[in-house]
């Protein structure tokens, strides 16, 4: 498997000279212009680094361990990545000025030593003595558990039941397969398969970490936090039953839910090799072929190790494995942001891109037919290869860019659009909301299983979301008062929080989710005067910093309280700024100092730069740095600001 190394390509023959001439926020647009040109690809995609946490490195080592590939190269690398990542306590974050979290320095430690970092080592010292305060192994999560116990460093007894038998039950059934999100679908399918074999790939006596577990790490399995009857509790109940039944040797649906879910995780490979567009269910599928008998010369297993390759960017020294690919979401917020300042709809980049958009249109069905039957496919994926699972967000970002392009065959542009049009409406659940991937996905009691620790089992509709939806239909001129328009503005109206925020769903946090719904409820033509709008307007401005910026730490999620609060950023001092603008606040002081905020803090080439995570895939448990966020948002702000003020 050749070493791939995706990074942006200068395109520098499509990219206009930032003018000399005019005024400062002239100038600071043109070099944005010609820089973010600059980095299109040249088959007409912008994509850049999904940077996330070190576990994605230290899984993949354990990838290579279970599997029998190991490369001293790529161990090496992750090594050097992982070391370089450390802070200072010892530990490793979840994002960028986050405390040390157990579950990753415990993945960290673990494959550090199996890359021959000595127990000895300074580095190693202070690691085991960040996950000693942290409360020791048995406070990580249970993901981290099943790979110590696939290492052979703790019991498969300690992890909570995943029967593979969950693929037989019926949809009607509550807690089927489909009523979970569609990434735990694709993650827990192929893990019930790894969880009915509870493989051991013991770790040579150099490797092991013995020295992590206490004698308070005994039993590592899942406790009950709080006593009486609740839900909780209750699926610890479950959980021992169905443990005490899974010892039996008499398992009379055992052969017949293994094969079933196995072949779900083969109908779920793209031709391309990927596994549900994200490292949980790429790792899993890959290790749940292995241990149904496929050998790495399949050709399956070997376009599996070419869709994890596409993941790796190879940077000298280190290893980067990204937790998924962004392309089309990139690609189509690059094209918005370049038309909104001022570049042509018929400029042959702008072209170039929606032309390769059009073609990665979603063509065959996924699971979403399982709650919308009668709907034909459309829509778009997150990723390169991924058409099981289209995504409302991006299908609507899409939608504006193209509803934008002058493409020379408006034939092939209408009829396109017009199938995705259909889809995305179609996935509007019954409380008025979009989710990204699922509709009426709001079984909450998934969330109180065992094995669901991280919380994020569902995909329930977001005021983000629906609020992108909005600006589409408002942008296309859709019908505002269309009952389905009235039903996701009343849910709109209903997720308001008691100060006049929303919550950000996919994007850090209070600030994105204020931003979206402002820009959709003035795209369908509400008043801005509104009583509830202007409850969201000083609610804004009541959060800029000092310098005119804004920004919040991903630290919200967990504590409401911090909401609307921390370190500057230029991407949610974009949001915000475009949020007051929405709210008919152009000429705003706020919105003046988050200007020159950002014109401030613009690099010479073009550019801004941030440390922070702004992007959100699980709140509170997994977080993300989009590295274009900190270029296109600023540059879709001051667009904006100018347009408005011209």
């Amino acid at each position: 498997m050749p070493d791939q190394k995706p990074e942006f390509v200068e395109n520098s023959a499509s990219a206009p000279a930032a003018t000399a001439a005019g005024s400062p926020l002239d100038r600071a647009i043109d070099r944005t212009k010609a820089y973010l040109l600059s980095l299109q690809h040249p088959d007409g995609y912008w994509v850049a680094e999904l940077e996330s946490n070190a576990t994605m490195v230290a899984e993949y080592v354990f990838f290579m361990h279970f599997m029998g590939i190991w490369n001293p190269r790529r161990v090496e690398q992750s090594r050097n990545t992982l070391l370089k990542t450390q802070q200072d306590d010892g530990g490793w974050p979840l994002f960028y000025g986050a405390p040390s979290d157990i579950s990753t320095t415990v993945e960290c430690y673990a494959a550090l030593r199996m890359a021959g970092v000595s127990p000895k080592a300074k580095e190693m010292v202070r690691a085991r003595k960040c996950i000693a305060q942290r409360g020791g192994v048995r406070n990580s999560r249970v993901f981290t558990k099943i790979f110590l116990a696939m290492l052979g460093q703790s019991s498969w007894a300690d992890i909570p039941a995943m029967p593979v038998e969950i693929i037989l039950l019926p949809k009607s059934f509550y807690f089927n397969i489909y009523e979970m999100s569609c990434w735990s679908r694709g993650t827990v399918v192929p893990l019930t398969i790894v969880a009915a074999h509870q493989p051991v790939w013991p770790l040579k006596p150099e490797q092991a970490v013995p020295e992590i577990f206490t004698e308070a790490d005994r039993d590592l399995s899942v406790q009950s936090k709080k006593k009486g009857l609740n839900w909780p509790n209750f699926f610890l109940f479950v959980d021992k039953v169905l443990k005490f039944l899974g010892k039996s040797p008499i398992k009379p649906f055992r052969g017949w839910a293994l094969k079933r879910a196995l072949q779900w995780t083969l109908d779920h490979q793209e031709p391309e090799g990927d596994f549900g567009g994200i490292q949980p269910a790429m790792i899993n599928s890959m290790l749940a072929l292995k241990l149904m008998g496929y050998e790495n010369d399949d050709p399956l297993m070997v376009k599996g190790y070419e869709a994890i390759d596409r993941f790796l960017i190879n940077r000298d020294d280190q290893l980067i494995f990204q937790a998924c690919v962004s392309p089309l979401w990139d690609t189509s917020i690059a094209c918005n942001a370049l038309m909104d300042a001022g570049l042509p709809g018929d400029h042959p980049a702008i072209v170039k891109a929606g032309e390769w958009m059009l073609k990665k249109q979603v063509t065959r069905p996924g699971d979403w037919t399982v709650k919308n039957p009668h709907t034909p496919p459309g829509g778009w994926a997150f990723e390169f290869y991924n058409e099981p699972y289209p995504d409302c967000d991006d299908t609507a970002e899409i939608l504006m860019a193209l509803d934008r392009t002058a493409f020379p065959d408006t034939i092939w542009k209408d009829k396109e659009m017009k199938r995705a049009f259909t889809w995305l409406l179609s996935m509007q659940s019954k409380n008025g909301g979009w989710a990204a991937f699922d509709q009426n996905n709001d079984h909450a009691l998934f969330n109180q299983i065992p094995f669901a620790d991280h919380g994020a089992m569902l995909d329930p509709p977001t005021v983000d979301v629906t609020g992108r939806v909005l600006w589409m239909l408002g942008r296309i001129n859709h019908d505002v008062n269309d009952p389905m328009v009235q039903r996701a503005l009343q849910f709109i109206k209903n997720e308001q929080e008691s100060d006049g925020c929303w919550y950000g769903r996919w994007g850090v946090n209070y600030i994105y989710g204020t931003w979206l719904v402002l820009t959709g409820l003035r795209s369908i033509g509400e008043d801005p005067s509104q009583s509830y709008l202007r409850k969201a307007a000083e609610w804004l401005k009541a959060h800029q910093n000092k310098d005119g910026s804004w920004g919040e730490t991903c630290q919200s999620y967990a504590d409401p309280s911090l909401r609307g609060k921390g370190k500057s950023t230029n991407s949610q001092t974009a949001w915000a700024v475009m949020g007051l603008i929405e709210t008919d606040e152009p000429h705003s002081n706020a919105v003046k100092r988050g200007i020159e905020y950002l014109v401030r803090n613009q690099q010479e080439e073009g550019s801004w730069y941030e440390d922070e995570f702004t992007g959100t895939g699980f709140p509170r448990h997994f977080f993300i740095k989009y590295h274009l966020y900190q270029i296109f948002f600023p540059l879709m702000a001051l667009a904006r600001y100018r347009n408005k003020n011209q």
